[in-house]
């Protein structure tokens, strides 16, 4: 985040330039909601960390603390907000975050949506606090002319009306990733739990194929190690690893059974 009095255009978001540069970003989950598991995850080192408000029991007031934790990490925390709601993310905005992953967006009028809730006027309808802990309680010269351009925004394609539209939702100008929900794609297509059946691969190859034309970045959650290295063959860039609470609970379980 910015020092007080530092220009906001001398504070570049590093994390989207290296995600529309195509680089190799890997990352974790955080569900615990919890500052300090958050900030043992920071000091692992991963390049980005997702805290999660759609499946984990946070919100803004418990994003602030974990915000904080992370402010020393090479980690960019990324939120993901409950859905694609234009308040909340004002909220998360204001809140402190640059880098947002929206779920389930199916249509092209929804990407927009979620591209202009991010972005203050003319570019978007991010309504306007002029204190606020993003731009440091007012003290960041050139933070309302600067700040659009540093947001990143990807958007989960998570059913089958999403994969249909997928190109037109990844041609949407402000769109930097799209990000491929495997669990609930699997359930769409009719294979709950089942994301490695024919059918949801197929649809996953598609959306690859799709995105990768268009020269943006693809992103998804690949918590065992053959799927991540087979998504990343096929050209994810943005790659969820694995999440605190699996770590935590494969661990916990791994030292009680030592003793079983």
């Amino acid at each position: 985040m910015p020092t007080p009095t530092t220009p906001y255009s001398s504070f570049p978001n590093t994390f989207r330039q290296r995600l529309t540069a195509g680089e190799q970003l890997i990352g974790c989950w955080c569900s615990l909601a919890n500052p300090i598991t958050t900030e043992v995850l920071g000091v692992a080192g991963f390049d980005w960390l997702l805290l999660d408000g759609e499946h984990s029991p946070n919100d803004v007031v418990s994003f602030v603390p974990q915000l904080m934790a992370l402010k020393d990490s090479v980690s960019a925390p990324v939120v993901r907000p409950s859905s694609n709601n234009v308040v909340e993310i004002k909220r998360l905005l204001d809140a402190g975050f640059s880098n947002f992953l929206v779920p389930f967006v199916e249509t092209v009028d929804q990407a927009r949506m979620a591209v202009a809730a991010t972005r203050y006027p003319p570019q978007g309808i991010r309504g306007v606090s002029v204190s606020q802990r993003n731009n440091r309680y007012g003290t960041i010269p050139g933070y309302f002319q600067g700040v659009n351009e540093q947001i990143s925004v990807s958007l989960q394609i998570e059913s089958p009306a999403g994969v249909a539209a997928v190109a037109e939702i990844a041609a949407v100008e402000g769109v930097d990733a799209i990000f491929i929900g495997p669990s609930d794609l699997a359930a769409g297509y009719g294979h709950l739990g089942n994301p490695g059946h024919p059918d949801v691969q197929a649809a996953m190859a598609g959306v690859f194929k799709a995105v990768k034309g268009l020269g943006k970045a693809v992103g998804i959650l690949a918590p065992v190690e053959a799927d991540a290295r087979r998504y990343i063959e096929m050209g994810a860039t943005m790659v969820a690893v694995g999440s605190d609470l699996g770590v935590f609970r494969g661990a916990t379980q791994a030292l009680r059974d030592k003793y079983l």
